[in-house]
């Protein structure tokens, strides 16, 4: 795993922070109930016990994909580059030729994409389908939906 991993410095901060909880507060409680689980006696009817382990190896996992998301992370800074394509962070306004409904999004790495704030990854269908089109271009692209045809409008940072 050695792809690198673009990230705002705001979202960087956040997961560093989720680390460190997670880290700190959220392997102290595993542990203090993974005691008290022990101590309720035999380990092989315990079921309390198999849940905090199962608890613990979920934790684990989050804290592994956060510390390699972090080691590989690169930060960006969206105001320094151009806008007469679609590039990452910047944002572009599409209209939907089928509904005639008009879109922005905001164009993130992967670990950055949200729906309900409009932050679409660079690697999903549409965003591949975007990257590196200009204003006036029309793009096809098939989503689990169907198909649809979008038009650039605008692109800004």
């Amino acid at each position: 795993m050695s792809d690198i991993v673009y990230l705002t410095r705001e979202r960087l901060q956040a997961l560093e922070e989720e680390l460190r909880v997670l880290k700190v507060e959220k392997r102290k409680e595993i542990a203090e109930k993974i005691a008290e689980a022990r101590s309720y006696g035999d380990l092989s009817e315990n079921a309390e016990y198999d849940a905090a382990k199962e608890a613990q190896g979920h934790l684990e996992a989050r804290i592994y994909k956060l510390e390699q998301t972090v080691a590989r992370a690169r930060v960006l800074d969206g105001s320094n580059l151009p806008t007469d394509k679609v590039y990452i962070l910047c944002i572009v306004q599409v209209r939907n030729h089928g509904t005639s409904a008009t879109m922005e999004y905001t164009m993130v790495s992967a670990e950055e994409a949200d729906v309900e704030q409009r932050k679409l990854a660079v690697t999903s269908p549409i965003g591949k389908a975007l990257m590196g089109k200009q204003i006036g271009d029309v793009v096809t692209v098939t989503v689990p939906a169907g198909t649809i045809t979008l038009e650039i409008l605008n692109i800004r940072r």
